[in-house]
Order: C-alpha cells, then sequence, then structure tokens
C-alpha cells in the first residue's frame, strides 16, 4: 500500500493540488492563534502548509517518505515551522492533550485502524481542542471522482459520532459538493463534513 502513494506522489506536481482543502480554508480560524495543529494521513502536505503559512506550529505525517520530503522541501524554501514525520498512523503516537487541532482530510482508513485513531485523536487533543475532517461518505462509490475503493473506509455522521463520543459536534454535515483538487479528486463528491470539539 505504502508503495502505492510513493509512486503517486513521484508523479510530476502534486497529486491533490497545492491549494489547502475547501473545507479547512473556510475553518481554519477555528483553531487556537498560534496553536499546535497535527495535520494526519497529509501526503505531500498542501493542508500543514496552508496552516503553517497562516501562523501555526503545525505538525504533519503520513507514511509516505516521498509525499513528506516534498512538503519538507517547500517548507525549507519558504521558511516555514512545519515538523514533517513518516509513519504509519497505525502506530503513531499522537499524545496527550499536545494538539489544538487535529486535521483529518480525506485520511481513509481500514476501520479497525481508524476506531483506533480517532480514538487516538481525542486523548490527544488539548481542552476546546478541536478536530476539522472531511472524508468521502459511502455513495461516493458510485460517484467515483476520488478516495478508496472499498466502502468500509468512507464514513458519515453516523460513524464519527460512534467513534468520536468524547467530542462535541460543532459542525457536522453530509452533502455533495464539487471539489477539485488535483488530478486524483475532481468532480463531483458525496462527503461528509465534521467539526469536533472536547
Amino acid at each position: 500500500m505504502k508503495s502505492v502513494w510513493d509512486k503517486r506522489y513521484s508523479e510530476e506536481g502534486f497529486a491533490y493540488g497545492e491549494a489547502p482543502n475547501d473545507f479547512l480554508a473556510e475553518h481554519y480560524a477555528r483553531i487556537k492563534p498560534n496553536g499546535n495543529v497535527l495535520c494526519i494521513a497529509e501526503g505531500e502536505g498542501r493542508n500543514a502548509l496552508f496552516l503553517a503559512r497562516k501562523g501555526f506550529n503545525v505538525t504533519a505525517v503520513d507514511f509516505s517518505e516521498v509525499g513528506m520530503s516534498k512538503a519538507k522541501n517547500i517548507a525549507a524554501k519558504e521558511n516555514l515551522p512545519l515538523e514533517t514525520i513518516v509513519s504509519d498512523l497505525e502506530v503513531f503516537d499522537l499524545g496527550k492533550a499536545k494538539w489544538d487541532a487535529v486535521i483529518s482530510i480525506f485520511a481513509h482508513l481500514p476501520p479497525t485502524i481508524r476506531k483506533i485513531v480517532h480514538a487516538r485523536i481525542e486523548t490527544s487533543l488539548k481542552d476546546n481542542g478541536i478536530l476539522i475532517l472531511e472524508a468521502y461518505r459511502p455513495e461516493q462509490l458510485e460517484l467515483g471522482t476520488g478516495g478508496p475503493p472499498k466502502r468500509d473506509m468512507m464514513m458519515n455522521l453516523e460513524i464519527l459520532k460512534m467513534e468520536l463520543p468524547h467530542l462535541k459536534p460543532e459542525l457536522g454535515k453530509e452533502l455533495e459538493r464539487n471539489i477539485h483538487e488535483g488530478k486524483y479528486h475532481n468532480g463531483r463528491s458525496a462527503v461528509v463534513q465534521y467539526i469536533g470539539k472536547k
């Protein structure tokens, strides 16, 4: 699986574009100013770099060394405070009461691993810390405009409420919207958008 992502991130350009995710760009101001932010499954770093440019202390984690290397190089060129970590989320220690925000943008994992990661996110957030998440819903399979090929790797509000019981939902909606993020997320998409507060 890792080799698939390394290959994708080795292609010319950026697999999901260089601009941040729309949902994150709309709601990042909810994060505590100058706060400590963790971006999981961060790929080539587009969201982490966006937040670093906004003055947050950002850590990006992904299991693709190729993706994290691209993010690190851009951060170095722009003199941005971005820490990159190459790690599999299944074993990555998110810490305890460490983050003012965790960012999960299209972080699709097998359900057994996802439940573990969501539990760790709750533990890792500081009091009043927030999770900003956008993911594909199972209905996305019929649209075929991005995301994993497996239904059980998708999410919806019901799943998120079950797996994040200790967060207070500040925003939660299921919708279809047009997404244009590089060549791999393109077109009408079925998504869930969620912001939860500890």
